[in-house]
């Protein structure tokens, strides 16, 4: 299996999704089943459907929140030496060169992205264009709206404190 990298506040939001599934919403379902078969025919008992598939898309859940887990390659960005370079953990502050627009993201796991708190993914174009690179570049970076052009301003790397407030 592939590793998959993401950081240890990541670990962490998985191994919680993977208890409330387990222990919350698991238990829910099996009351639920309990209670459709109460209501007599199985075959035509919507409720009792409605339930098994709601078992069924939750045990996949919690069998790939395990794989994840267990394929992790968990990156302390703490201890990512500041360096010159942009890298997994880092917060970019980039200027849209098209109309000076200024924005920040930080690199981060699949499973941890969010583009709503500038959290975007190792995996995507934009990271995987900015990844290596160093402060001043100029990136061309295609992405599903198309080619846009930026320049890196500044490159953050996560000390402690900014890591653990997000926990």
């Amino acid at each position: 299996m592939k590793r998959i990298p993401m950081t240890l506040n990541g670990e962490k939001k998985l191994r919680k999704e993977l208890e409330f599934l387990k222990n919350v919403k698991r238990p829910e379902i099996i009351a639920s089943l309990i209670e459709a078969r109460k209501h007599g025919d199985l075959k035509e008992n919507a409720e009792y459907q409605a339930a098994r598939e709601e078992q069924s898309f939750l045990e996949g859940r919690i069998k790939e929140v395990e794989r994840k887990l267990s394929n992790a390659y968990i990156v302390d960005v703490t201890q990512i030496q500041n360096s010159d370079y942009v890298t997994f953990g880092s917060t970019v502050v980039l200027q849209d060169i098209s109309c000076e627009k200024v924005s920040s993201y930080r690199i981060v796991g699949e499973d941890e992205a969010n583009f709503k708190e500038n959290l975007i993914s190792f995996c995507s174009p934009i990271a995987r264009g900015l990844i290596g690179r160093k402060r001043k570049d100029i990136v061309k970076i295609t992405t599903p709206r198309g080619i846009a052009i930026y320049k890196i301003l500044e490159i953050k790397h996560i000390s402690y404190d900014i890591e653990n407030e997000h926990a």
